[in-house]
C-alpha cells in the first residue's frame, strides 16, 4: 500500500514537472546591491546624507582632536602637577571622552536611521519600476534575492535605467 502510494505521488510530481517545463516561463532577477550602488537616485541619496551629516562629523573630528591635544598636554605636564590637579584634569578628560563617545553614537544612530529611510524610499521606487517592467514585458516571476542567477535573466540594468530616467523625487 505504502509503495503504491509513493509510486503514485512520484508519478504526479513527474507529470507536474513535465507540464511545467513544457510551458515557457519568463523569469527576471534584480540585484538589489547594484540598485543601491549604481543607480542615480541611490547616489543622490548618499550625497544628500553626506551633506546632511558632514557638519556633525566635522564637529566630532574637531572634538576628538581637542581631546587628543588635552590628553597629550596632560601626559606632558603630569609629572609637574599636584595629585589633586592631575586627578581633576584626568576626570575632565574622562568626561570629555564620554561626551565624545555619546555624540559619536548618536551621530551613527541618526545616520543609520536616515540611511534606512533613504533606502526604503529607493526600494519603493524600484519596486514600482519592477512592477511596470513585470506587467509591460509579461514576466511570470521577478526575484530580487537569489543565491545564483544567470546573467541571461538579470534585468538589473533595465531597472537602473528606468530609475535613472525618472525625475528626482518621483
Amino acid at each position: 500500500m505504502r509503495t503504491s502510494l509513493l509510486s503514485l505521488l512520484a508519478g504526479c510530481l513527474f507529470a507536474i514537472s513535465a507540464s511545467a517545463s513544457a510551458q515557457d516561463f519568463k523569469i527576471g532577477y534584480v540585484n538589489s546591491e547594484r540598485l543601491l550602488r549604481d543607480s542615480v537616485p541611490a547616489k543622490a541619496a548618499l550625497d544628500k546624507l553626506q551633506a546632511e551629516f558632514s557638519k556633525r562629523e566635522k564637529d566630532l573630528n574637531e572634538m576628538a582632536a581637542r581631546i587628543k591635544a588635552t590628553s597629550d598636554k596632560l601626559d606632558k605636564e603630569s609629572p609637574t602637577l599636584s595629585e589633586s590637579d592631575r586627578g581633576r584634569r584626568q576626570r575632565d578628560l574622562v568626561e570629555q571622552d564620554r561626551e565624545f563617545q555619546r555624540k559619536r553614537r548618536e551621530l551613527q544612530e541618526d545616520f543609520n536611521q536616515r540611511k534606512y529611510e533613504e533606502q526604503t524610499a529607493l526600494f519603493e521606487r524600484a519596486n514600482k519600476v519592477i512592477k511596470q517592467i513585470f506587467e509591460k514585458e509579461k514576466y511570470d516571476l521577478i526575484v530580487q534575492e537569489a543565491v545564483f542567477a544567470s546573467p541571461r535573466i538579470d534585468i538589473t540594468d533595465k531597472v537602473i535605467g528606468a530609475l535613472n530616467a525618472q525625475p528626482a523625487g518621483k
